[in-house]
């Protein structure tokens, strides 16, 4: 069925797309970094002009969507911006229905768990549950991660039919965060069946180094998949039992999850 025209975004009928879309491209930019960026980061890594950013920026302080440091004069996210994020979290039926579930995985490996959903061409957390040991993890809840180099971003590709996650590598740039991050289009193919195969994804520290990470899959009645759960553990401390310590606890964190979410019996380990 084709998109009625009040509804397609590129419809000239629609007054203020392309204004907003720069708005969302400035806070994103913002939300990605770790570091505050700059009027002049901003400018030079959305590519927009000075005067262009400026105004945005003057538009999302006056919101409370946006704050400056009043010493660096580098931009974060507002407190308006941080209360809307948590609402939505606090009301998601995905994070409400796991959090049992994950109390009990982060007891049971006693590592840091994370709960992530896909957006556009990456995953966000929208729970983090900290190790109660010494060494824990600088992620947090908002954090976006990549689909090739995270244990939740391999985990969701692998949950995908082919043709849909084919569709979505062709979206990919693959860049280089560790010497362990996989940059071939190929070698990535290969893991994604790996993936599907062992049914768990492993981050064998590409995304971090000294971090080992195994991801699997939620999955809805259908056999579509949700969102993704991890265990992120500091390498020194990986048990050497694998599949008993984590692989197992996990899959069935995930079972639970689907399970409370539709009410339902044990979930088909198919």
């Amino acid at each position: 069925m084709p998109t009625p025209d009040c509804l397609d975004p590129e419809h000239p009928k629609i007054a203020g797309t392309a204004a907003f879309a720069k708005f969302m491209a400035v806070l994103q930019l913002i939300a990605d970094q770790e570091q505050a960026l700059s009027i002049a980061q901003l400018s030079a890594h959305s590519g927009y002009p000075r005067p262009t950013v400026y105004r945005i920026l003057a538009a999302l302080m006056a919101e409370g969507m946006v704050v400056e440091n009043p010493r660096s004069r580098h931009f974060e996210l507002g407190p308006r911006l941080i209360n809307l994020a948590s609402k939505s979290w606090a009301k998601s039926d995905l994070r409400t229905s796991a959090i049992d579930a994950l109390q009990t995985l982060r007891d049971i490996t006693r590592e840091t768990v994370h709960l992530a959903v896909p957006s556009d061409n990456g995953m966000v957390y929208i729970e983090k549950l900290e190790s109660p040991q010494a060494v824990r993890m600088t992620s947090r809840i908002g954090t976006r991660v990549t689909l090739y180099s995270s244990a939740v971003g391999k985990a969701y590709l692998a949950a995908l039919d082919e043709a849909s996650c084919t569709a979505l590598l062709t979206t990919l740039s693959l860049q280089k965060f560790t010497e362990h991050t996989i940059t071939d289009k190929a070698a990535l193919h290969a893991e994604i069946a790996a993936t599907r195969h062992r049914g768990y994804a492993e981050d064998r520290e590409e995304n971090e180094a000294q971090i080992f990470c195994i991801g699997a899959a939620i999955r809805n009645q259908d056999n579509q998949v949700l969102g993704c759960i991890s265990i992120s553990i500091p390498l020194y401390r990986k048990l050497p039992d694998l599949q008993t310590s984590y692989v197992a606890p996990l899959l069935e964190t995930c079972r639970a999850v689907t399970r409370k979410l539709y009410s339902q019996g044990p979930v088909n380990d198919d």
